[in-house]
């Protein structure tokens, strides 16, 4: 059976600012499900990334510079001083609003190469969001069932796909993604998978 490295490694990856190709892989933090990943961002494979929400002062700390060490991309959700500050990109949440955006922003506009954006995706203002803002990336979930929010209703391939189209960023499929469903979705056409983002699939949990 694939894993979901596996998996990421057959899909194209994007590619943004200054020719720089965006990670095919992703492992995503949660204040619940893993509110410290660093155990799991050792476990993966050079060039990856890593999205961190909720995180205590000190553990974003010591994840940023296991980061840099190991040659992971890292983005930090919702705080784009935090992100600066870290040499990080920034992740803009869909449901709270991001601090600090204007700051990032500027320093985007400025020319600092490694300040890349992504947005949450969930529906269409989300998918607007990430056009109006140039985002490089846009995380469309959720992709299938997912344990984070229980019983909440998924899009599904089709669905996710078209969400995926409608943002016009590389899309990051994230939301129940996991080895047994990843071949479920688009690898080609406008609203392909560019990358693949787990927490417990990648975590362990």
């Amino acid at each position: 059976m694939r894993t979901l490295e596996g998996w990421s490694r057959r899909l194209k990856p994007a590619v943004v600012r200054g020719g720089r190709a965006l990670p095919r892989l992703w492992l995503v933090s949660d204040p619940v499900r893993l509110p410290d990943p660093s155990a799991a961002a050792a476990r993966l494979p050079r060039g990856a990334g890593v999205l961190a929400r909720g995180l205590d002062g000190a553990v974003l700390a010591a994840l940023a510079l296991m980061c840099r060490r190991r040659g992971l991309l890292l983005l930090v959700a919702g705080d784009g001083r935090t992100a600066l500050r870290l040499g990080a990109g920034l992740h803009v949440p869909d449901r709270v609003p991001a601090r600090g955006l204007l700051p990032f922003l500027r320093a985007r506009c400025g020319g600092v190469r490694w300040a890349l954006l992504s947005v949450a995706v969930h529906g269409r203002a989300g998918a607007a969001r990430g056009r109006r803002l140039r985002a490089d990336l846009g995380l469309v979930s959720p992709a299938f069932q997912t344990a984070s929010h229980p019983g909440a209703p998924a899009l599904g391939p089709l669905r996710w796909a078209g969400l995926a189209a409608r943002s016009g960023r590389p899309a990051v499929a994230l939301g129940g993604v996991a080895a047994g469903n990843a071949a479920r979705l688009p690898k080609a056409g406008r609203g392909r998978a560019a990358a693949l983002a787990a927490i417990g699939a990648l975590a362990g949990r």
